[in-house]
């Protein structure tokens, strides 16, 4: 029997084909503003929120007038890039079929709200989730586990039958941190098999990670 009645999956990286575009948008607003950060610095960062990125990469609060300017540039450069982005191979498949089993999916992101519905839109994908839970429902975003709370709080769903589709370490962290179980994906680039340490099963992508459910 299949063994989660509760999929959560973080949506950057996992499945759309974004992190890039995320650590290109946050390197040019910071450029723009006088801040130099190689674009691999912020790269490692990207499944992070905006208020743990830039205390990070450039000892900016989100909150403060400098990180809210930083903030909303960042989102228009990335907005400017969303047309050309894909989703992950096999995401909408996955989807499907998880839906298709009665299985509830829940997003747990770090993006705000209008930023997630955004990316989903572009990626097909709008229609395949019963609920979302963004940073805005959440006080910290990841590797804190408030977000995976709030979307165990939203689908009314068990830790020990759900688990978290992830493609960074900050997403296994938070998993973690919440009693839920992780699965990693390789999609979403940058970090080694290593860096996913404490994830139950690493796979390619969504395809990879249906065909292993199908068996």
């Amino acid at each position: 029997m299949f063994p989660y009645r509760t999929v959560l999956f973080d949506v950057d990286g996992t499945l759309i084909d974004s992190n890039d575009a995320h650590a290109s948008a946050w390197a040019q607003a910071l450029t723009e503003h006088g801040i130099e950060v190689p674009v691999s610095d912020v790269r490692r960062l990207i499944g992070m929120g905006g208020d743990k990125l830039l205390p990070a990469v450039a000892s900016v609060d989100e909150s403060s007038p400098l990180g809210v300017t930083l903030g909303r540039r960042k989102k228009e450069l990335f907005t400017a890039a969303l047309p050309g982005l894909q989703p992950t191979p096999g995401a909408r498949s996955l989807l499907e079929y998880l839906q298709n089993r009665d299985i509830a999916l829940v997003v747990a992101t770090s993006a705000d709200d209008r930023e997630m519905r955004a990316i989903l839109k572009q990626g097909g994908l709008e229609d395949m989730f019963a609920a979302h839970t963004t940073k805005d429902d959440a006080a910290e975003s990841k590797p804190d586990p408030d977000i995976v709370l709030a979307a165990l709080a939203r689908a009314d769903a068990r830790p020990e039958s759900t688990v978290m589709v992830g493609d960074t370490p900050y997403d296994i962290e938070a998993a973690h941190r919440a009693g839920v179980a992780a699965i990693a994906l390789r999609c979403g680039g940058y970090w080694t098999d290593a860096d996913l340490l404490g994830a139950i099963e690493i796979f390619d992508n969504p395809a990879a990670l249906l065909a292993w459910w199908r068996c």
